[in-house]
């Protein structure tokens, strides 16, 4: 899953949002601007919910044909700067259609085998370690530097007014020197892991190779989150268009 990185200076939601927080015109206005997008003359139709501002992602998946299948993500890409979501939805359904690195850009073709999930999050909060988050409620998003900084910054000792090595360059390091991954709620309880699982898990998903050490996961700093979810599939899409371009005709 890919990110816009966050702003840990941001102002974290309101932390008492009710389960209805997200609902099907959420995703149906997402799933709307990419109708739009991929039928020339399809006119969009005005969202009616509050225009209120939140960090959100918006998920594609492919629903299987074969009944008791998992769907299959195809596109899944947010912001954790609050966004309002008239726009913001309608940004992100687009982003993540179009441009989610791993995979190619979704076609007209596909549209009836499609669904949307959108995930408005919530409840944001620094952790005091790597693990203080609940599997099942929280997300987590972390970010940290480059292991060869960390040992440069960690020598002990004040360097003698003589001594060379103030003025010796920092470690060489790959052009990367800071990390950053997230992964939503739901997906840690559907990949059955555990909270070390997936914090190894986000470690290699931000785009480290080398060994995982418990030097490394104590240097993560570590944000947890909450979201709300709606999902709604293509039929209930259509089902919805229709019936508000027949009511404003």
């Amino acid at each position: 899953m890919s990110l816009i990185p966050p702003n840990p200076d941001s102002d974290a939601v309101d932390a008492a949002k009710p389960d209805s927080l997200c609902t099907p015109e959420h995703c149906f206005h997402a799933f709307d601007a990419l109708y739009c997008a991929l039928n020339s003359g399809a006119e969009p139709i005005a969202p009616r919910f509050a225009d209120d501002k939140y960090p959100l992602f918006v998920t594609w998946n492919t629903r299987s044909s074969r009944p008791g299948r998992a769907p299959r993500l195809r596109g899944c890409i947010g912001s954790f700067e609050p966004l309002t979501l008239h726009d913001g939805l309608q940004e992100y359904a687009l982003i993540s259609a179009f441009r989610d690195h791993r995979f190619r850009k979704i076609e007209r073709s596909e549209l009836s085998g499609l669904e949307c999930a959108v995930s408005l999050l919530t409840d944001f909060e620094d952790a005091a370690s790597y693990l203080d988050w609940t599997v099942g409620v929280h997300g987590i998003s972390l970010t940290f530097a480059h292991p060869a900084l960390l040992a440069s910054n960690s020598e002990s000792g004040a360097p003698s007014p003589l001594s060379s090595s103030t003025y010796l360059p920092r470690p060489r390091v790959s052009s990367r020197q800071t990390f950053s991954a997230t992964y939503l709620p739901d997906v840690i309880p559907e990949q059955g892991w555990d909270k070390l699982e997936a914090v190894d898990s986000a470690i290699q998903k931000a785009g480290w190779s080398g060994a995982i050490t418990e030097d490394l996961r104590r240097s993560v700093k570590l944000r947890r989150y909450q979201s709300k979810m709606c999902v709604v599939g293509w039929d209930e899409y259509i089902e919805w268009r229709e019936q508000q371009t027949s009511a404003a005709s």
